[in-house]
């Protein structure tokens, strides 16, 4: 039992990180270009890395999958990271974090055109319903045009729902170890924008204040080293649904601290298009984790009863 509640501790521990990731994006983009920030929250998590896999006593070399793997994803998780950075600096952080939490019901979708047969059609009712949240949510006090932080955040939903497909496809049938594809994931990302960085103006980053550089080392450690090990340690010791229901929390997480520490505040319909995302993304989470383990239950029983009428 107490290992039990230890893991589950550690799994809502990574939820709120995720979930304090959109206010302290938008605090960095406050005082720095958008594509320093990435640059720093990428060296920072690479040097981490490198510095974990070096730390090992064995198995420290990378392996080509891991290599091909890590590149591929890291040009893929750059993608995201670069939606999601430039949405939440153009929007409020609750919103980010509540809109990027399509993810978990947009995933499922991308997985049926991987040739897998699709959710059930009530899956179908809960991602209406979270549509129906994110046109509550960019209307904020009256229905106009979308702000262009929603936007962006609505695509960094999709593309990350891609991300996640991708990442079952290509770790499938291949050993790649989590830290090492994570290593090269970091260094993919920290050569991309190294030169974007320079453009925008990376001498900014040797003059800003502690105060920032408090949330580019919390961005960097926390929300995305800690996070990604702490999420794969747990996730061993725990079954995947009581995972995915404490993970599910994020976007309640980044509601509380956009309203309890960024001061940003909710209308009615705004409150209303969160609890219906909340909902939503909860019930399509349900629905596919029971059509996903009802089809692993009847692949497993066919075998079975093929050899008996033979």
């Amino acid at each position: 039992m107490l290992q039990v509640r230890r893991t589950d501790a550690v799994l809502l521990l990574v939820a709120v990180v995720w979930g304090s990731s959109y206010l302290a994006a938008k605090t960095a983009t406050s005082a720095l270009p958008v594509l320093v920030v990435l640059f720093a929250r990428y060296l920072l998590s690479a040097i981490a890395c490198l510095a974990l896999v070096a730390a090992r006593r064995r198995n420290r070399r990378y392996t080509r999958d891991e290599v091909r793997v890590g590149t591929v994803l890291g040009i893929t998780q750059a993608a995201v990271l670069v939606l999601e950075t430039y949405g939440v600096a153009h929007t409020s952080a609750a919103n980010a974090g509540l809109i990027i939490s399509l993810t978990i019901v947009l995933t499922p979708l991308m997985d049926r055109t991987a040739g897998r047969s699709g959710p059930p059609p009530r899956f179908f009712a809960a991602t209406g319903l979270c549509l129906l949240a994110v046109g509550l949510l960019v209307s904020g006090s009256g229905f106009h045009s979308p702000r262009t932080g929603d936007v962006l955040m609505l695509a960094a939903a999709v593309v990350r729902a891609a991300h996640v497909t991708l990442v079952g496809r290509l770790t499938r049938s291949r050993k790649v170890r989590p830290l090492h594809a994570t290593a090269i994931q970091t260094v993919v990302g920290t050569a991309l924008f190294s030169v974007p960085a320079a453009v925008s103006g990376l001498p900014a980053l040797g003059r800003t204040d502690a105060a920032v550089w408090t949330q580019l080392l919390h961005l960097a450690l926390l929300c995305s080293v800690f996070a990604f090990l702490a999420q794969t340690w747990a996730v061993q010791r725990s079954s995947a649904s009581r995972a995915s229901l404490l993970l599910g929390t994020e976007p309640v997480w980044a509601v509380a601290f956009g309203i309890g520490l960024g001061g940003e505040r909710f209308t009615a319909v705004t409150a209303l298009g969160a609890a219906l995302m909340v909902v939503g993304t909860y019930w399509g989470q349900a629905i596919e984790r029971t059509h996903r383990i009802g089809k692993q239950e009847e692949e497993t029983s066919c075998p079975a009863t093929t050899l008996t009428s033979v």
